[in-house]
């Protein structure tokens, strides 16, 4: 079935459009005329001939359609040619004038002398003939509109394309400045612990290479801690991140959040308290949780929520599994378009982990994400 689904209709050759119509117009023409020389039927062959040109000429082609229109009837060649008018120009006197010349080819017999006076047969040939005018330049307008429609549509679609890419950009470069400024958090206590243990060295021992080897120690952390926060102002004041660089939240802060949320929330924590994990990996864990919930307030209001977090030798796994919107409840209708996702699956790749979304059979949604430990 799937392969039923991939196959395209084939495109007709590009002479088919061009040739195509001229050739029904002769076929028209000899129906019409028949293979008897004379006025008719030449004036019908030019109408077919010159219809190739119709595209780069419409008008002209136009007007040398009308004398078959008039002498043999042919409707054909002169409808091809008003319909290509008016898919190819815009000004709507062209279109009034070019609409009464055919009307009044098809309605004037030849010669004039022969014209009808009875007002019943009138009325009706009065009627065909501003039926035959107005179609092709029905279609015409129609053929034209729909082009001009369609590229607007192409236009927004790759305007809306180019916006969710400098969106996605903007949440992964936001991302990524929270994430160093974290990395400020731990590699500044490290870097403090470092230098401490330095300045120790340096005053307790005797050894006058020891206490060298420990000022250079110190004076490289001190180096650093300053290039890091350096860095770091750069980050803030680029705009990519406004928040103080304040002790972040960690895998014992869950409870409170779950708290906070004002969901049915049912939270399963089988991590062990006094366990000893990587600040990064529980930071990870908070914000997937803290996400997922976002994602519930905005787009399955009332749903039920089950929050469970679990561990093994090698690392955490987080999975937010939240049922379907209650219909009772309103939508608060705030806007998202997943990109907070976007960030999560960053952050868990840069852990060497993983995060998979998708929606659930019953209508909800679940979150994994899978944080690895590394070297612990």
């Amino acid at each position: 079935m799937s392969r039923w689904r991939t196959l395209r209709p084939a495109r007709l050759p590009s002479w088919v459009p061009v040739l195509g119509p001229a050739l029904f117009a002769v076929g028209d023409a000899l129906l019409v005329n028949g293979l008897t020389p004379g006025l008719p039927l030449w004036t019908s062959l030019l109408a077919a001939v010159v219809l190739p040109l119709r595209r780069r000429l419409p008008v002209t082609v136009f007007l040398l359609t009308l004398p078959g229109m008039y002498f043999s009837f042919v409707w054909l060649a002169p409808m091809f040619a008003l319909y290509t008018v008016a898919s190819r120009r815009t000004d709507r006197r062209l279109l009034a004038g070019a609409g009464l010349l055919m009307a009044a080819a098809q309605f004037l017999p030849y010669p004039v002398t022969s014209l009808a006076l009875d007002r019943r047969q009138t009325g009706v040939d009065l009627l065909d003939a501003v039926v035959v005018a107005t179609t092709p330049i029905a279609f015409g307008l129609l053929v034209r509109t729909r082009g001009e429609l369609a590229g607007r549509l192409e236009e927004l679609t790759r305007s809306r394309a180019r916006e969710d890419r400098l969106l996605a950009d903007r949440v992964l470069a936001t991302e990524r400045a929270r994430l160093a400024r974290e990395m400020h958090d731990v590699v500044a206590h490290q870097v403090s612990l470092i230098s401490l243990q330095a300045g120790a060295v340096q005053i307790s021992t005797e050894d006058a290479r020891a206490r060298e080897g420990a000022r250079t120690i110190r004076e490289l952390s001190v180096r650093t801690l300053d290039e890091l926060r350096h860095m770091v102002g750069i980050l803030r004041a680029a705009g990519a991140d406004t928040e103080e660089l304040t002790p972040q939240p960690r895998l014992s802060d869950l409870p409170r959040l779950v708290e906070l949320s004002a969901l049915d929330v049912t939270f399963e924590d089988a991590c062990d308290p006094e366990a000893e994990r990587p600040e990064a990996v529980e930071r990870a864990a908070f914000r997937t949780v803290q996400e997922a919930l976002t994602n519930v307030r905005k787009h399955a209001p009332g749903a039920k929520v089950r929050v469970r977090v679990t561990e093994d030798a090698s690392g955490l796994d987080v999975e937010v599994r939240n049922g379907p919107a209650d219909a009772a409840v309103p939508a608060p209708g705030l806007p998202g378009g997943g990109h907070g996702l976007v960030g999560l699956r960053e952050r868990a790749q840069s852990l060497g982990g993983t995060l998979r979304a998708h929606a659930t059979d019953d209508g909800g949604f679940v979150v994994r994400a899978r944080l690895p430990y590394g070297q612990r």
